[in-house]
């Protein structure tokens, strides 16, 4: 054993569950990509002003989660909380958005890290992948990207997963509400820190998980009573369009999410299977936070979804993803002229796009063919000294038993044909 172990609240990722990660990921990306989203990468840290801009100065992220360093030179850096601010930073820097082509769509996969109460399905380092639809205004693009998440959890097979819709309004009709809001919660018996969020951003105290909170809120004013009729249409548009393209949704007033950006559309995957940390994904519109960060007006909106907890919900409704075993064939040779031959042979294997493991590190046929099972290679393939007399060598089937003989010079057609 290592005299290191992992940070506390982060993980390894190792065979055999890490197939997992990698197949609940290409699920999540696959839809975005047949709608025309590029893939996006970003670096793991940014400006801290990027996110303190974007994000929010007064959320949990910001003041209490992010991981901030400094430079030798100065600069304040953090490892980066969420990835919208940073692929949109991205499309500012290199003048997407200024090709006509709009929107401009990107999808991106990578870690983000949150200093966080440790908890199953709450991580301080932990994946997510995401998509950015930047530069329109449109009901339909919001329920493209709704859908296209909704169709990679389908996908999964996962059944358990439900969509919650919201609208949080824009700078026209979210300042009355906001009044409103703050004049409830002044009235109610909350703690220091919580009556502080009233007077930044009341919209948070509504996302208070805590029942003590909770049970005060009944009756508080919500935001779908104060929309003004633009926001209205656009919200009814984007409803209409789900039920259209056969989503199902539910409508919750009090979901606002953790990030100050959002405006109008907001939206979240939860899965009840999961216990407290229930939301497998979510996201919503944008509209100002280009601005918020220096560029020009640029309405967006985008998603990033849970690797992490959806590989839990995953495994919470049992469900069996057929991951493709790792090896086909797995060769093992008996005697130093055997090993030369059938290390080419596993070449050209590999060559043939056949996936080829080998017997390494001098393994008699007992310890190697043991090997071989616990690789879950279908084939093994085996020669010693009397099958080189005899210039071939053996292909054994690891199901059925049986066993044939072959030219070395047949193995790669033989393999091909065997396993399609």
């Amino acid at each position: 054993m290592s005299t290191f172990q992992a940070p506390k609240g982060t993980y390894d990722l190792l065979p055999p569950r890490s197939a997992l990660f990698l197949r609940v990921r290409e699920a999540m990306a696959a839809p975005a990509k047949l709608a025309g989203y590029g893939y996006v990468e970003t670096p793991g840290f940014e400006n801290v002003e990027l996110f303190s801009r974007g994000v929010g100065e007064s959320t949990d992220i910001v003041t209490k989660e992010m991981y901030t360093l400094t430079t030798k030179g100065g600069d304040q850096l953090a490892l980066r909380p969420e990835g919208t601010a940073s692929v949109l930073r991205a499309a500012l820097e290199a003048n997407l958005h200024k090709g006509g082509n709009l929107p401009v769509k990107l999808w991106y996969s990578g870690s983000y890290y949150r200093y966080e109460r440790a908890q199953k399905g709450r991580y301080r380092h932990f994946s997510q992948v995401g998509a950015e639809a930047i530069g329109a205004e449109d009901p339909l693009l919001d329920a493209e990207l709704i859908t296209l998440a909704a169709q990679s959890f389908k996908d999964l097979g996962l059944t358990g997963v439900r969509l919650l819709l919201n609208s949080l309004g824009d700078k026209e009709c979210r300042p009355a509400y906001r009044a409103a809001l703050q004049d409830f919660l002044r009235g109610l018996d909350l703690d220091e820190a919580t009556r502080e969020r009233i007077d930044i951003n009341p919209l948070r105290v509504l996302d208070d998980k805590r029942e003590s909170v909770q049970k005060q809120l009944v009756g508080a004013p919500m935001m779908r009573d104060h929309l003004c009729e633009a926001c209205r249409t656009y919200h009814e548009e984007v409803r209409a369009q789900l039920k259209e393209a056969g989503v199902a949704f539910e409508d919750d007033p009090k979901l606002v999410r953790g990030l100050d950006y959002y405006t109008r559309t907001t939206f979240e995957f939860v899965h009840d299977g999961l216990g407290s940390q229930s939301a497998v994904g979510g996201g919503g519109r944008y509209d100002g936070l280009s601005e918020m960060i220096g560029g020009p007006a640029l309405p967006s909106v985008g998603w990033a979804l849970g690797v992490d907890r959806t590989v839990l919900a995953v495994e919470e409704e049992g469900i069996d993803l057929g991951l493709p075993a790792t090896t086909s064939v797995y060769a093992v040779p008996v005697g130093d002229e055997a090993r030369k031959l059938l290390f080419r042979l596993a070449g050209e294997l590999r060559a043939a796009g056949i996936a080829t493991d080998f017997a390494y590190g001098g393994k008699g046929m007992k310890n190697a063919m043991k090997s071989a099972n616990r690789s879950g290679a279908r084939f093994t393939l085996v020669a010693g000294d009397r099958d080189l007399a005899e210039g071939v060598v053996q292909l054994k089937d690891m199901e059925s038993g049986e066993q044939t003989a072959l030219a070395p010079d047949a193995v790669v057609a033989e393999l091909r044909s065997r396993i399609g």
